[in-house]
């Protein structure tokens, strides 16, 4: 057998044939066709790191863009794109703190299923706590090594989840279902108005990123494989035909890359678009609104991507951003040639539709999800509130773009910490080795205002550790040449923008392209070096010196990240898993919660303020500036930067922001 057969058990989602099976030649019929992404177990919105109510995010307020949707399109479909499982405390609660028991079902899964999800695809976070925990949350029997496959059958989701381009090593077949096809009874009209009804076949295709072999070997390794996102599709679309499907719709965790292809490129879906026999496709891991006209995204402006309309090389295509921010909408107008329903592209809608309204309010929340997950929101909340250790000073990561190093530094200091401890009792071999760190500032302001690590000084508890380190990744220590550290730098510069001296007008001085998570940074006393933002990217890292002594190719260090850097996640020069030397079986945030544990008091002039880089001196004509949130100035005078200043209080681009200048000159 070829994949699994879904047992429908949502009579809503799963209609018999009720209407005709074939509708009168020239019928027509608009059906929308919903997807959410990227949630990231964001059930409620609700803040577990500042614990307190967020508006911005949320499936709770989805929920009421869903039912909104619904009244629009009589004739609906609902889908999720993965990313689903991981990304919040609520998340981590339920798989690592309190694990879930094989009768019970996720709290986003709970949710999903209340409001009538008719299926989903998985995305690369949902590996993130292995193949064993995804295959009892999911309901499905994995037949990989580490996973009993003989257990029962677990509670998961009550609508079909699709993978098809990763397989199983032993048995050589998808690990989920590669497709499902859906039956839902449509409202039509014939050719002369009149109503009729009909049964339209769905069929639903997903696809992770290959990459997820790197970013999760761990757990991966030896027991999965991938296969790259055209041939995949080329296979099964055909044989979706085959069976019935008069639509097919691609839920693909992908962005979109225009670069030759291959076939574990990341971000396949701008080829996938070419594969034919796909009639929308939804999309997502980018963490972005699509369509966006305003958009200056690179991957939004690539040729044959319609940012406007919605359209990939013709393909009517959503990206519904993150965390519940915005629900995407096609309506697919449809006719009957006589043999199968067809697509009017012209006709056809795309919409990234947002939970702030237009006066800058959110869309209220269907309070019948929180009263759904109560039990588990309030056992969240007593989770993160568990204490680990105090601080003298606030971490955040407000001015983390211009120097403020006070989120990271502790970070970095307890990477550096256990990869030392590692070494002295398991590997002698690496004993004559400096060892250092990378961290990065994961929130920054991408999602939003409030996007920012932030903890106040005094008692802190899981919460504030989770702020601190954000992902579940796992410990990871490479083997690197100064050359190679070098090139890891320069990467991470690409943060910023090239800014030339000589312009009088203002300069914005972050590349927002480039994500808040791979602007790694090291915060050694033994390390300095400086960015020069005048010159262009791969040509900034200026005197890097290792213990006052110029870093060079004879060199070499350990340097502490986590898997994901090193296994080739961001893209950095020569990181591609071949120079791990301690792929360790802790997770960076355990890590981080165990230093603090046995540090106990934090003080910022031991763990705040190790700044190991700063920006070469230069003279502009004109303002650099940057966005961050108001009224924050005090924290970058605390963090010893004295070049900031404030321009505005607001920004006037209407999210909130402040806009700030750094004085590059000093």
């Amino acid at each position: 057998m070829r994949y699994q057969i879904f047992i429908p058990v949502l009579p809503l989602m799963f209609c018999a044939a009720a209407g005709a099976a074939n509708p009168p030649t020239g019928s027509t019929a608009v059906v929308g066709v919903m997807e959410t992404t990227d949630l990231h177990s964001n059930v409620l919105g609700y803040d577990y790191f500042r614990l307190s109510p967020e508006p911005s995010l949320g499936l709770d307020r989805t929920a009421s863009l869903i039912a909104q949707a619904r009244r629009q399109f009589p004739n609906n479909l609902l889908f999720d794109n993965g990313d689903t499982i991981q990304g919040s405390a609520l998340a981590d609660y339920q798989a690592l703190a309190k694990p879930l028991k094989c009768d019970q079902t996720l709290a986003i899964y709970k949710v999903m299923n209340k409001l009538g999800y008719d299926g989903g695809g998985i995305g690369n976070h949902e590996f993130n706590y292995g193949l064993a925990y995804l295959s009892q949350v999911t309901g499905n029997r994995f037949e990989v090594d580490g996973v009993d496959a003989a257990r029962p059958r677990c509670a998961g989701p009550a609508f079909p989840q699709v993978l098809a381009n990763v397989y199983s090593l032993k048995t050589r077949k998808p690990l989920f279902a590669p497709y499902s096809i859906i039956d839902k009874q449509i409202a039509a009209l014939d050719a002369d108005g009149k109503p009729v009804t009909a049964t339209l076949k769905v069929g639903i295709i997903g696809f992770a990123p290959p990459t997820i072999l790197s970013w999760d070997k761990r757990w991966l390794e030896g027991k999965v494989y991938t296969e790259g996102l055209r041939e995949t599709a080329a296979r099964f679309i055909p044989e979706m035909r085959a069976k019935g499907a008069d639509l097919v719709v691609a839920i693909s965790h992908g962005g979109l890359d225009d670069s030759t292809y291959a076939p574990s490129m990341e971000n396949g879906n701008w080829h996938l678009s070419k594969v034919p026999g796909i009639d929308a496709m939804l999309i997502g891991h980018s963490h972005l609104p699509f369509p966006n006209a305003a958009s200056t995204v690179p991957q939004f402006n690539l040729p044959g991507v319609d940012k406007v309309k919605g359209l990939v090389n013709g393909v009517p295509t959503v990206m519904a951003n993150l965390w519940g921010k915005h629900l995407g909408v096609i309506g697919l107008h449809l006719s009957y040639d006589g043999q199968r329903w067809v697509v009017d592209r012209s006709k056809t809608t795309v919409e990234a539709r947002a939970a702030q309204q237009a006066d800058k309010s959110f869309i209220a929340p269907d309070p019948a999800i929180a009263a759904l997950v109560a039990a588990e929101h309030e056992a969240t909340i007593r989770y993160v509130k568990t204490p680990v250790g105090a601080t003298d000073f606030r971490m955040s990561t407000y001015f983390a773009d211009v120097g403020d190093v006070s989120a990271i530094t502790v970070v970095n200091q307890a990477q550096a910490d256990y990869v030392i401890k590692y070494v002295k009792a398991s590997m002698p071999q690496y004993a004559a080795l400096p060892v250092l760190s990378m961290a990065s500032p994961f929130k920054g302001g991408t999602a939003g205002v409030t996007d920012y690590t932030d903890v106040k000084a005094g008692s802190l508890a899981l919460n504030n550790a989770a702020d601190l380190y954000l992902y579940p990744n796992s410990l990871y220590a490479v083997k690197v040449n100064g050359g190679e550290l070098k090139d890891w730098l320069e990467r991470a510069a690409e943060r910023f923008n090239t800014i030339d001296p000589a312009l009088a007008t203002p300069q914005e001085l972050v590349n927002t392209a480039f994500p808040t998570y791979n602007f790694d940074a090291l915060t050694s006393k033994d390390v300095s070096y400086e960015i020069d933002v005048t010159k262009a990217p791969g040509q900034r890292i200026r005197n890097l010196r290792f213990r006052d002594k110029p870093v060079n190719a004879s060199n070499e260090f350990l340097v502490a990240t986590n898997n994901y850097r090193a296994s080739g996640g961001g893209g950095f020069p020569g990181l591609d898993g071949s120079k791990t030397a301690i792929a360790a079986p802790d997770a960076n945030r355990d890590v981080l919660i165990a230093y603090i544990k046995d540090v106990k008091n934090l003080t910022r002039a031991q763990h705040g303020q190790q700044r190991s880089w700063r920006f070469a001196k230069t003279r502009t004509a004109g303002p650099v500036v940057f966005h961050s949130a108001p009224g924050l100035l005090p924290l970058a005078r605390q963090a010893g930067l004295g070049n900031v200043s404030m321009l505005r209080a607001d920004d006037g681009l209407g999210k909130g922001f402040a806009l700030y200048a750094v004085d590059l000159s000093k």
